[in-house]
């Protein structure tokens, strides 16, 4: 082959333009065209997802104010039925004073024997309430279920010992009182 041959072959630069030849898309053009198209995919799912997220959330949310409207509506009708079952145990009692009202003419005694009555009934409905009427005199003093009015000097009793109740107090030493004994306490000498 001689050198002429070989310049024939060989492609000219300064040779003139043919027709446009098409582009061939580069391995980067390509690469680049494809992660975009990647991209637009990822990009659309997880435009997705955080739709589905965000839906999932009020739903939750939702749920949520369901569930506290539900427990709010028990907890008012739990009240109501406590209130409910608290009268009802008083109405036996109300029942007996408005009996004893309607014989306020009778003799004396059978009043007060009446109203003593109707006073235990309604100890007996506090207990079975849980608040007793508690007996405190002897006992130790204690801030929890007593308030001392006063402190009295009596030598026969251990300093720190309830010696008179002025006002009884209800409930039991388990931290469930209705009210706190108010005591006269005795002081050391």
């Amino acid at each position: 082959m001689n050198d002429h041959q070989h310049d024939r072959d060989r492609p000219r630069s300064d040779a003139a333009p043919g027709p446009p030849r098409p582009e061939q898309p580069s391995s980067e053009t390509a690469a680049a065209e494809g992660d975009g198209a990647s991209a637009e995919a990822e990009l659309a799912e997880l435009r997705s997802r955080v739709t589905a997220a965000e839906d999932l959330r009020l739903r939750a949310l939702a749920d949520l104010d369901n569930y506290r409207k539900r427990c709010a509506a028990q907890v008012e009708r739990a009240a109501t039925d406590a209130r409910a079952a608290v009268a009802a145990e008083w109405l036996p009692v109300m029942d007996n004073l408005d009996l004893a009202l309607e014989h306020s003419d009778a003799d004396p005694d059978v009043i007060i024997e009446g109203v003593q009555s109707v006073r235990d009934q309604a100890l007996r409905v506090l207990a079975r309430l849980g608040f007793p009427r508690r007996d405190d005199v002897g006992a130790t003093f204690d801030p929890a279920r007593h308030d001392a009015i006063a402190v009295h000097s009596d030598p026969g009793v251990a300093a720190g010992t309830v010696i008179q109740v002025l006002r009884p107090g209800y409930g039991n030493g388990d931290g469930q009182q209705l009210r706190p004994a108010q005591v006269v306490v005795a002081k050391a000498e």
